[in-house]
Formats: structure tokens, C-alpha cells, sequence
């Protein structure tokens, strides 16, 4: 049996070495360590916690560390960075403990015979000279980039948005922990009984400050096992994805395409839209996701689901102009979820560039399945605008018969065609939506 620092030292190596994406390498670590449900929070915590803070604590290692990190393997480097996360964000752990930890760790894992000793002098010199200085760039925008742990292209691409102050909060934003955002499913219970249920199982929960049916939860351990999850009664979706199918305006009765379903938040709102009168078609490129789509519409009691193997970017001729509404969530950087994702900052920009063509062959090819009249959304959980407003403009350049329509949301009242959710500004995730009306005859 391991400790929570070492499965997260194992998992946080795993990341740097292979790439490997840190929430499904850790449930793996952590199943295969056997850790009780204290630990596992500990481990978790930790991962997240150092691919939060990374370029920071990196900041300050790199100026403790002879010949820099480059040269450290890379076991090492991992329980520096854990250590250092803890003597600097996390109060209930004593220094000393964290220091004694790390040392131990790098005993047990290093090759080294000199490493541990070199980690126990880099951790202890810096208790030494504790408080800690935050790091300095060369300028505001390396400044920010630093002290909160956000790439530099990343800061000045959404500074030309926001403004220095904006992007700042934007970027601490990304640094908090969201809750776990649960959408009642009103086609088998109320939201007081999904309440009722949700507190016998012991969660906590709290209503969503201004969106109905929504509600925010904590304490929920594994939450399969809650008796109100068994139900149907609640399935898990950020405010702003679920305002993304609000803003579509679905009915009972309608037919609805939602082109990249998985993992099924937007096809399941639909049907719950819908009061589960209707069809829903839900697509995804891959066989293992039809498989949770269609085990969540069960869970759902959504009968009016069906999951399709189908890419959204080649055509289907026996779809053309056949749904009444088209919801078209496209592949993305994903930048908008980093609070939840964070190692989604590191990414290298230079792939995400052919992202917006990607993006247009999916929507070029979807604006076909919408009948004359009907509506597509558009949607992404990004914030960057070439793939939002541009993709958005070359689209209308593309299809005159189609054209932006004005829609109403709870809270934030009438939209003129396109929404942005900024996890600092809505605390939502980072979300953008578009509403594509078809043009009669």
C-alpha cells in the first residue's frame, strides 16, 4: 500500500514523461494503491494542485537547483515540485512533514544515491527563507503568466480581451476549485425531491444561485453509489453547457440531432427540455462513448435517445433537413475548463492552430441536417475567438440561409446571437455559444 504523495508523485511523472492525462492515470494509480477515500482526496488534491501551480513552483526550484530542472530526473523533480506545493499552499501540512515525506520518497524511488540529499537542502533552504517573494517577470504579462502558473501566449492572447486586470482574474479563476454542478432531471423527480434524496445519501447541497433545476454539491464520495444517482435523478453539467441547450429553445415533440454528443450533458438537457416527447440522435466517433451514452439515457429514464456511431463531419444524406434543432459541440482547446482540467494549459499552441478548420468541416457539414426554419447551436467550451466569433462569421459568410438569432437565458437576459461565459466574470466554466436560425423556403 502506497501514501497519498506517491500516487501523486507516480501520477505527475506519468504526466511529464508521457503525456499521459492526469485524471485517468491517478483513478488508475489510486485503485491500484488501495488508498481509503481520506488518502485518495490527499492524492488528488496534490496532482491537481502541483499542475496547477507548476510554472511557479518551478520558478523558485529552478534558482535552487544546481545546473536547473532539465538535468533532474524526472521522479525527482516530481516530489520537489509535491513538497514545495505543500509548504506554500497547503496549511494543515507541517513543513517539516512535507520536507520528511519528499526525502523519504526520493530514498525509495531515485536511483540517485546523492538525490536525497540534494532534496532535503533545496526544501530546507527554502523554510529557511520563508515567506517566499512571488516571482517576477520581465514585464506584467510574464509577471502574471508566473505567479499564476498560465503559459505566456495564453496570458497575452486573452489580455487582448480582457485587459491586464481581467486576464489577471481570469487566470486566479482558473485556480479555484469549482463545485460538482448537478442538473436535476425533472422527468423523473422535482427538484426538491432530487434535494430530499441527495441529503438522506449525506451530500451536501446547495441550489444554484440563479439557474433553476441546477444545484451544487459536495461530500458526495463515489457518487454512483448515491441512491439519488441510481434514480436518475441528477446527472452532472456546468451551468454554462446546460445554458448552451436553454439557449436552443427545444420542444416536446421536436426531432434533435446533437452531433458530438459525448459524454451526453447536451442530449441529456435536451430530453429533459423535451420532457422525453420527441427523438434525440446522439453521435460520437467512438464505439466505447455510444456505449455511457446510451447507459446514461437509461440511468435518465431519457427513452427518447437513441446513440449513433457517426462523424459529424461526413455527411448523412438520409439526415438532410430532417431535425427541427442541431447542437454542434465541437472538438476544441478546451481552454475554457482549465479550473477543472488543468494540465489543459500546458498544451502546445501550435496544434490547436488547425483547430478553427476542423471546426468549420463539422459546422459545414451539420448546417445540412437543420429543416428549413429550424435552429443550430453552435458551441464550444473554449475561449478563444478564432474558434468562436471567427468560426461563427466565416459560417454565415459561407450559408446566407442561415442567420444569428437573439435568444433569452435566465440571469443574463437577452443575447444578441452569441454568449461567452468566463469562469471569473459567471463562474461558470469558460463556454461560448452561438444560436444559427435556418432561413424558410
Amino acid at each position: 500500500m502506497g501514501s497519498a504523495r506517491e500516487a501523486a508523485m507516480l501520477t505527475l511523472t506519468a504526466c511529464d514523461k508521457q503525456g499521459a492525462w492526469s485524471e485517468g492515470h491517478l483513478k488508475r494509480i489510486l485503485k491500484e494503491s488501495a488508498l481509503d477515500r481520506r488518502d485518495a482526496a490527499l492524492a488528488t488534491r496534490l496532482c491537481f494542485g502541483v499542475l496547477q501551480t507548476r510554472m511557479t513552483l518551478d520558478w523558485y526550484l529552478e534558482r535552487r537547483c544546481a545546473g536547473g530542472l532539465k538535468k533532474l530526473e524526472p521522479k525527482v523533480l516530481s516530489i520537489l515540485r509535491l513538497s514545495l506545493y505543500q509548504i506554500l499552499y497547503m496549511d494543515k501540512i507541517p513543513p517539516s512533514a512535507a520536507v520528511n515525506e519528499g526525502v523519504q520518497l526520493t530514498k525509495k524511488h531515485c536511483r540517485n544515491p546523492r538525490a536525497a540529499g540534494m532534496v532535503n537542502g533545496v526544501l530546507r533552504g527554502i523554510l529557511r527563507d520563508m515567506p517566499l517573494p512571488p516571482p517576477q517577470g520581465k514585464d506584467e504579462l510574464e509577471t502574471i503568466a508566473l505567479q499564476t502558473s498560465h503559459p505566456r501566449w495564453l496570458v497575452e492572447e486573452f489580455a487582448q480581451v480582457l485587459g491586464v486586470d481581467g486576464v489577471k482574474a481570469w487566470a486566479q479563476a482558473d485556480n479555484c476549485q469549482p463545485p460538482t454542478t448537478a442538473q436535476v432531471n425533472t422527468v423523473v423527480c422535482t427538484v426538491d425531491q432530487a434535494v430530499e434524496e441527495l441529503e438522506r445519501d449525506g451530500v451536501e447541497v446547495q441550489r444554484h444561485p440563479w439557474l433553476e433545476g441546477c444545484l451544487l454539491l459536495s461530500g458526495t464520495g463515489d457518487m454512483e453509489r448515491l441512491n439519488a444517482y441510481q434514480k436518475g435523478y441528477f446527472y452532472i453539467q456546468d451551468a454554462a453547457a446546460r445554458l448552451a441547450v436553454t439557449a436552443a429553445h427545444v420542444q416536446p415533440g421536436q426531432r434533435v440531432l446533437d452531433c458530438c454528443a459525448a459524454p451526453g450533458g447536451k442530449s441529456f438537457a435536451a430530453g429533459v427540455d423535451m420532457n422525453n416527447q420527441g427523438e434525440i440522435i446522439s453521435c460520437d466517433i467512438h464505439p466505447h462513448k455510444i456505449k455511457l451514452l446510451e447507459a446514461g439515457a437509461s440511468r435518465l429514464g431519457l427513452s427518447i435517445l437513441t446513440a449513433q456511431l457517426q462523424s459529424a463531419a461526413q455527411r448523412r444524406e438520409d439526415w438532410v433537413e430532417r431535425f427541427d434543432t442541431v447542437l454542434v459541440d465541437v472538438p476544441c482547446s478546451g481552454l475554457g475548463i482549465i479550473r477543472k482540467k488543468p494540465d489543459i494549459r500546458y498544451k502546445d499552441p501550435k496544434p490547436l492552430d488547425g483547430l478553427p478548420q476542423v471546426q468549420k468541416g463539422i459546422v459545414d457539414n451539420c448546417a445540412a441536417y437543420v429543416r428549413p426554419g429550424g435552429v443550430m447551436i453552435y458551441a464550444t467550451c473554449t475561449l478563444r475567438e478564432r474558434e468562436n466569433q471567427d468560426v461563427v462569421a466565416w459560417f454565415l459568410q459561407q450559408h446566407p440561409e442561415f442567420t444569428l438569432e437573439a435568444f433569452d437565458l435566465p440571469h443574463f437576459g437577452r443575447q444578441e446571437g452569441m454568449m461567452t461565459f468566463w469562469p471569473h466574470i459567471h463562474h461558470t466554466d469558460g463556454f461560448f455559444v452561438a444560436r444559427l436560425r435556418k432561413k424558410e423556403g
